[in-house]
């Protein structure tokens, strides 16, 4: 799905909760993100301007995912952010709300 084919309100930063079906990656070999070493580059640009990265990531977070590149992050990159905020209980919450947040509120 393209950033044209999407409703307003959903590039608006609300919250989608059928986020697999809407993402970048949608219509691609799944093998192509559950990849290592150099390759993970590939399958993280495949995330960039995917409108339903932050779901996917908070999917991964919250499920504590090991493989695969999900929401632009590789495992070990996963793990280091979950190392760093062990305090998080909810991924999908934190990120929801910063997303709901106009830019400017958060520079």
């Amino acid at each position: 799905m393209t950033i044209s084919m999407m409703a307003p309100r959903e590039i608006a930063g609300d919250w989608v909760q059928d986020w697999p079906a809407r993402g970048q990656c949608a219509g691609i070999d799944p093998d192509a993100l559950f990849v290592q070493g150099k390759a993970q580059r590939v399958a993280k640009a495949i995330c960039k301007g995917c409108p339903v990265v932050a779901e996917c990531l908070a999917d991964a977070l919250d499920n504590r995912t090991e493989f695969g590149v999900w929401g632009g992050m590789t495992e070990r990159e996963r793990r280091a952010l979950l190392r760093r905020r062990p305090d998080v209980r909810s991924w999908a919450s934190l990120l929801q709300e910063a997303k709901s947040r106009p830019l400017s509120t958060i520079a």
